[in-house]
């Protein structure tokens, strides 16, 4: 059978579902409200402050701080728990670069160390290896919306001392031996980017349990004020990084639907029969009790051509994602100082990992079919 790319015709010509996905009226109405009110800053309204809340909430601990964007809320939980130059914070491979960025950011060392070769998510041991003296902190990344396995990178970080701060940006509602990500280390930090489970085209939310460490993140997040200080008091150094009340508006109506898109998207994947083919799902970590399935991550195992392979899905109308490049092959993270230890395992990732899309995962679950035959038709072609 010809390939689209090479004439034919397409598996599917239907459209994937939009992301975000329309408003609800909910969002509406309080959008509408916020606007009308005209009190759109978070030092203004409340919603902010419930939207801090209601994660906190869900995340099983006590405080939450709303952000511009999660880069800055990474940067803001290394502060809030005194982390800075000097430093150094152990970072995965397979991430996105602004979990390094954000390290960069506080003054401190990225230590770019590997991922485990089934699941890509850090690994202990190679974290573990990887400190020394200088090393304050760990950042594993909850990657594709599954827990990154929490207890071995815990004991590692009890028995040197280090600091935990969880990257839970693709992770909205996933769960580790039933507990919520976000509260399974020091600090958590949400992304509310457009690409993202919930968004408001940017912004973010740090939630920790420690009031100490939530005052100081508070102080980095809101131009060096304490809590319940005068307001041109300012005896620490900190920025302006909040969040709007208009953002927070199309947020907290959001979390009322996050179950059932979780749903949705674990149904898509439920029904992915991908048969004999050379194409395998990445497992999830060891303590998965809930996979918000931000992304479906594939190796594909045929010695294929990866831009072709890319190219001829696209073709077929069911684009793929190639993913994300090692973060020790990035010259300005290591030009800006990053320490990288070997990651063979990110490497081999590189080459042979490919996700499905957020948004294609929200289809009904018959579309696991398109993806499943497109994947097929390309791959015998190129034998």
């Amino acid at each position: 059978m010809k390939l689209a790319i090479d004439g034919g015709t397409p598996v599917r010509t239907a459209p994937w579902p939009s992301w975000p996905p329309p408003l609800s009226d909910g969002q509406r109405e309080r959008v509408t409200k916020v606007l009308d009110s005209g009190l759109w800053g978070a030092t203004q309204g409340t919603l902010c402050a419930d939207l801090a809340a209601e994660f906190a909430r869900g995340s099983g601990v006590k405080h939450g701080v709303t952000v511009a964007n999660a880069t800055l809320g990474l940067f803001a939980a290394l502060r809030g728990l005194g982390i800075g130059p000097g430093d150094e914070v152990i970072v995965p491979a397979y991430t996105f670069v602004a979990s390094a960025t954000s390290v960069l950011l506080a003054g401190a060392v990225p230590v770019i160390v590997d991922v485990e070769p089934a699941d890509l998510h850090l690994s202990a041991g190679a974290v573990e290896a990887a400190v020394t003296g200088r090393t304050a902190a760990v950042m594993p990344v909850h990657l594709a919306g599954s827990p990154v396995d929490m207890d071995p990178l815990n004991a590692v970080a009890a028995r040197h001392g280090l600091k935990v701060v969880e990257d839970c940006a693709q992770a909205h509602g996933a769960t580790y031996h039933g507990r919520p990500v976000g509260g399974l280390g020091d600090a958590g930090v949400f992304s509310f980017q457009s690409s993202k489970a919930m968004t408001a085209g940017e912004g973010g939310v740090i939630v920790c349990r420690d009031e100490a460490v939530y005052g100081a993140t508070w102080s980095a997040c809101n131009v060096g004020r304490r809590l319940g200080g005068a307001w041109y008091g300012h005896p620490e150094v900190g920025w302006n990084l909040r969040l709007t009340e208009i953002q927070a508006a199309l947020l907290l109506p959001w979390l009322e639907r996050l179950e059932g898109e979780i749903a949705r998207r674990e149904a898509f994947v439920a029904a992915l029969d991908l048969g004999d083919l050379p194409v395998s799902v990445l497992p999830q970590p060891a303590g998965t009790t809930r996979d918000s399935r931000h992304l479906l991550m594939l190796r594909v195992e045929a010695p294929v051509e990866r831009e072709f392979l890319l190219a001829a899905m696209a073709a077929e109308g069911v684009p793929l994602d190639s993913g994300y490049p090692p973060l020790g092959t990035m010259a300005a993270l290591t030009d800006a100082g990053a320490r990288v230890e070997p990651c063979p395992a990110a490497e081999e990732a590189a080459r042979s990992v490919v996700w499905v899309r957020q948004q294609m995962l929200m289809d009904d679950p018959a579309g696991a079919a398109d993806l499943a035959e497109a994947l097929a038709r390309v791959l015998a072609a190129r034998g």
